[in-house]
Parts: structure tokens; C-alpha cells; sequence
């Protein structure tokens, strides 16, 4: 199973992945709208700084829950 199929299936069957997985979309929502501006004021920047750091963060939680998955499923 690719990873993008674990994803869907943790999606729809785990609650904490799919808060994470919602939480990582608000993150990249958040920085489509800051890339649509022209300037950026300098808290704008350090709001921009921290969004990538937040979205980081949960992509590395998501990527070990689809790992551990993914072992629970070589075991079985």
C-alpha cells in the first residue's frame, strides 16, 4: 500500500490523524493566503515563519503514524 492510500484509510479511520492531517491543511491554507499578498509586513513574515514551522512539525507526526502503520501491517 502507497503511502498517499495510508493516509486516506487514516483519514477516515483515526481520529488524531485526521486532526493532524486538518491541522497541516489550516497551515497550508494559512500560507496560500499570505503568499497572495504583495508585501509582507515584518510580524507577517514571523506569523509566515511559524506556519511553516507548525506545518513541518505535523507533516513529521502524520509520516511516523503512516509509518507505524505501515509496520504494524508487515507484523500481521
Amino acid at each position: 500500500m502507497r503511502d498517499e492510500e495510508i493516509k486516506d484509510l487514516l483519514i477516515e479511520k483515526d481520529p488524531e490523524f485526521k486532526q493532524i492531517y486538518l491541522s497541516h491543511q489550516e497551515c497550508e491554507t494559512a500560507l496560500m493566503e499570505f503568499q497572495g499578498k504583495h508585501y509582507l509586513s515584518e510580524e507577517e513574515e514571523l506569523q509566515v515563519k511559524e506556519i511553516k514551522r507548525k506545518k513541518l512539525a505535523l507533516k513529521d507526526q502524520m509520516q511516523l503514524i503512516i509509518s507505524n502503520y505501515k509496520e504494524s501491517q508487515v507484523r500481521n
